[in-house]
């Protein structure tokens, strides 16, 4: 019994944001019961400089670690029980802009519309204001989806919105997008997929390889093997910093990127 016994205790020192218990192979995924966690397989920082990656779900290997700043994200205790999510698409569809322009309209227009959407920016970022407690803002928790910004962002404004006050639970959001909590990297994933830029949940592992390496124009994706969170259109999306379990993952205030992968998806 002392050999089965140290493989257990070896094995329950690789956890990580989004996943439980041993690593799995590439491509390999373990479901645990009751709260939904997984073990899903990540990538090493060191593959953060390939191209672009994870369009359509695909995953690597990496060692993944406990949430650091999973007490800061307000876990819901086990009396909590949140409706469940809409599928992403779904989500993202039912509240883009009427008459959204295309990627290719917006693109042409990108000089143009600069100065306005930088001015947008601000006047909106001055208007929201935290919750007491976090920097969640505040409201019904949601952020407005602008009308001047590809509409794959809007879309994923459109998902982000759609699970913003849901519930922090580790491993939310990785067995399925459609959850009742989600953990930071089932949030950023939601969100992503809800814009067509994912079609299966990453751990945050996974997302320090998604996309291209830097900061991108309107998404950019911060990840490492324990916590990611992301900006869309300068707003920040996060689960550490909300004010409460029920509060908003938008947050008015930025965070410090220090320590993680910054990545981006080509043109956005």
């Amino acid at each position: 019994m002392i050999l089965p016994l140290g493989c257990l205790l070896a094995a329950g020192a690789l956890a990580g944001c989004g996943q439980a218990g041993v690593v799995a192979p590439a491509h390999e995924t373990t479901v645990a019961t009751g709260t939904t966690k997984v073990a899903a397989a990540g990538k090493t920082a060191a593959a953060a400089s390939a191209g672009p990656t994870n369009a359509p779900g695909g995953s690597g290997v990496a060692r993944e670690v406990a949430d650091p700043l999973e007490s800061s994200s307000y876990p819901a205790p086990a009396s909590v029980h949140h409706k469940p999510a809409a599928t992403p698409a779904r989500a993202s569809e039912e509240f883009v802009a009427a008459g959204a322009p295309s990627n290719a309209e917006v693109r042409s227009e990108l000089a143009q519309m600069h100065a306005a959407e930088r001015a947008t920016l601000q006047t909106q970022q001055k208007t929201l204001t935290p919750v007491p407690g976090g920097e969640s803002v505040g409201g019904n928790g949601t952020i407005p989806i602008p009308a001047d910004v590809p509409e794959v962002v809007q879309k994923v404004i459109a998902g982000a919105n759609e699970i913003a006050d849901f519930p922090y639970v580790y491993g939310g959001g990785h067995a399925s997008f459609v959850d009742d909590a989600y953990d930071c990297s089932g949030s950023v994933s939601y969100a992503l997929a809800a814009g067509g830029l994912l079609s299966a949940p990453e751990t945050s592992g996974t997302l320090e390889s998604w996309g291209v390496p830097g900061p991108g124009r309107y998404i950019t994706v911060y990840a490492n093997a324990g916590h990611t969170y992301m900006y869309v259109d300068g707003m920040l999306y996060d689960t550490a910093g909300r004010s409460g379990v029920y509060a908003s993952r938008w947050q008015v205030e930025p965070t410090d990127n220090e320590g993680y992968v910054v990545r981006h998806w080509p043109g956005l």
